[in-house]
């Protein structure tokens, strides 16, 4: 058990480091989302968290409120996906998705 035990040890160490790296860096992550050739951004933190939202006026239309939403949520969309490929989770669990862990 000595050697064996004491490398298991030593990767598990290694491995810990790395996630807390990983944490450090997508808290410091933010990344920018926009539908309708930037009439809607969204800037999400590395975590999922909405940071800010911009809505260009002109696309403020009272008869068309669906399409802002729309919009918004494509923008969502957009922004979450940059977070997923930015995520330095997927060298570390091999390209798993954060969406795997947070179901």
């Amino acid at each position: 058990m000595g050697q064996g035990f004491s490398r298991m040890k030593k990767q598990a160490a290694k491995l810990q480091e790395q996630m807390a790296q990983m944490q450090e860096d997508m808290q410091k992550l933010e990344v920018e989302g926009s539908a309708g050739n930037g009439l809607v951004t969204i800037t999400l933190s590395g975590e999922g968290a909405v940071k800010k939202v911009l809505i260009k006026p002109e696309c403020v239309d009272p008869e068309d409120v669906e399409g802002l939403q729309d919009l918004i949520m494509a923008a969502f969309d957009d922004a979450k996906k940059k977070v997923d490929s930015n995520s330095p989770a997927g060298d570390l669990l091999g390209g798993l998705s954060l969406d795997s862990f947070m179901r």
